[in-house]
């Protein structure tokens, strides 16, 4: 992973002494809420519902198990014990005191991290596939791209004072796991004829109020021009881009306003003048990022091992934990495991400081001393010697985190909502919760399958419920919580969005609504059909007629 610098951390001393100086002109009254407002979103601060809520950045997911640990500490002693990882692959603190942020931000620094560019109209932490590195179907390891983008976009002059937020994903696996096509600019790794690494390019997704997959503005762009393309589309984006209107600020309503073919001439014309520019990229810069994420020092093993194909046999419960949370790796010997963060009783992608001290020890002790967050709020260890993983399950089964629920209805994606978010307009947790104490069975859950359900308190949707193949949306209704319920959405190479079902409900109809559309697929469902396919195959009709139906 990238090591920062003298130069970085000189830049983020500097950043914090600047942020404390403004954190205490505020406190004595010398800054207006106003004239403050801009300062701590700059630096990843948000003030909710009861709290502040202080937003990390983890580039691309990716953390060192000194970090976790700090991670940890910080939950301890500035938080109330937990931190929420969040659909871009960050962690959020949702009690800091602010007066205390400027030494929580100091804390970080000795850590090489930090809260910048993690709100504001600016560019966003950059998303990818979790198992990038590591992958079994990897066209190209997506992590070193992802860090010369961040290069690039922190602090980025140009690019500082954006109409909105702007969110980028990479992804370099044939699986799309970093829901790449509802991005606002998205890109696949991929190889033309000859061999040669470049990037098809995807602009305009997002969701939202407006929920858009994104338009392919070039089917193939070498990897040389990969900042000055970016740089073309954001100058656009930021020349033409919508201020009048926060809710149509975003560039998914530009491309749709002047349609992709317009929006890409702009593009073209604004890349004539930087296109073969110094931000070109080299071999030598490539390289230099490259070697960040060096391979690691693999031990050469079978993927066969007699101790774990015996434990397979002689424990049913390991056998479904590998088979849900265990995948395959690149090198021979080796595997990729994700801890489900999802136990039932527990908030929805929280994590304890116990449970953050405990990875980062499984970590150091059987993954390189790395780790990831998944953006579906999961933990992936990703370099695991298939002969340790008995033991790995064992150590997380103490700690409840050898939850067998991965890609299962249990493991919601789920958004603080309204416990904490001030833009919510209804609570997120409570639901996941009752949805999982409706369904927490694995043999039924196993009979379930394949399927993903997303809630989002708003239609912010940092629930990505619009790409669930069930997604929950709390709305207001005359001051009262509801929900809509959608389905059909799909976050993979063929994103769909979903559609909503019909009228919203209230919250203790929730789990009654997702047992009967469970209930429809399961009575209607062809032999190892998905739930996602079944519902395209029926429609929306059976499902919609069985919840709405009247009881006689």
């Amino acid at each position: 992973m990238y090591i920062y610098d003298d130069y970085d951390h000189l830049m983020l001393e500097e950043r914090i002494t600047q942020y404390r100086d403004q954190t205490q002109r505020y406190l004595a009254g010398n800054l207006s809420e106003e004239q403050f407002l801009p300062l701590r979103l700059q630096n990843g601060l948000y003030i909710q519902r009861l709290a502040p809520m202080l937003r990390v950045a983890v580039p691309y997911g990716l953390l060192s198990s000194i970090q976790l640990r700090k991670l940890a500490s910080i939950a301890r002693d500035y938080d109330k014990g937990y931190g929420h990882l969040s659909t871009r692959q960050n962690i959020q603190y949702n009690w800091p005191q602010l007066e205390q942020v400027p030494d929580l931000l100091a804390e970080l620094a000795e850590v090489s991290m930090h809260a910048i560019q993690t709100s504001g109209n600016c560019i966003r932490n950059t998303t990818t596939d979790q198992f990038a590195g590591s992958a079994e179907n990897e066209i190209e390891d997506s992590r070193p791209w992802c860090e010369i983008i961040r290069q690039w976009s922190t602090f980025h002059p140009e690019f500082a004072y954006l109409p909105r937020k702007f969110k980028i994903a990479v992804c370099g696996t044939e699986v799309d796991q970093a829901a790449t096509q509802v991005h606002d600019i998205g890109l696949y790794l991929l190889k033309n004829e000859q061999g040669d690494i470049g990037f098809k390019v995807l602009v305009g997704g997002g969701l939202g109020r407006t929920p858009v997959i994104g338009k392919v503005i070039c089917e193939y762009l070498p990897w040389q021009h990969l900042l000055t393309y970016l740089d073309a589309i954001m100058r656009v984006y930021n020349l033409e881009g919508r201020r009048d209107n926060k809710y149509k600020a975003r560039i998914k309503i530009l491309v749709k306003e002047l349609g992709i073919d317009a929006f890409r001439e702009k593009v073209e014309a604004q890349w004539q003048f930087s296109k073969d520019s110094q931000a070109t990229l080299t071999e030598a810069e490539v390289a230099r990022c490259k070697s960040f994420f060096s391979t690691q020092d693999f031990e050469q093993l079978p993927n066969e091992d007699e101790s774990i194909s015996s434990a397979l046999q002689s424990d049913l419960l390991f056998k479904n934990w590998v088979d849900r949370n265990v995948d395959a790796h690149k090198q021979s010997g080796y595997c990729i495991v994700t801890l489900c963060i999802k136990d039932t009783g527990a908030a929805t992608g929280d994590v304890t400081d116990r449970q953050m001290e405990f990875v980062a020890d499984l970590a150091e002790r059987y993954s390189f001393s790395e780790l990831r967050i998944t953006h579906e709020q999961n933990l992936t260890l990703a370099d695991v010697r298939i002969k340790d993983l008995y033991e790995i399950y064992k150590a997380c089964k103490n700690e409840s985190l050898a939850t067998p629920y991965l890609g299962l209805l249990n493991d919601i994606v789920c958004c603080p909502g309204g416990d904490f978010c001030s833009l919510a307009n209804a609570k997120s947790i409570p639901i996941a919760e009752a949805i999982q104490r409706r369904f927490d069975d694995f043999d039924r859950l196993n009979d379930i399958g394949d399927i993903t359900l997303n809630i989002s308190g708003c239609m912010n949707a940092c629930g990505h419920h619009h790409v669930g193949n069930i997604g929950i949306i709390g709305v207001d209704k005359k001051g009262a919580e509801f929900y809509q319920v959608a389905l059909g959405g799909d976050a993979g190479r063929e994103a769909k969005l979903a559609k909503i079902l019909g009228p919203a409900f209230s919250q203790e109809d929730i789990p009654d609504v997702i047992e009967k559309i469970i209930q429809i697929y399961l009575e209607e469902r062809q032999q190892d059909e998905k739930f996602i396919d079944a519902y395209y195959r029926l429609g929306m009709a059976p499902f919609k007629e069985r919840v709405y139906a009247k009881a006689d």
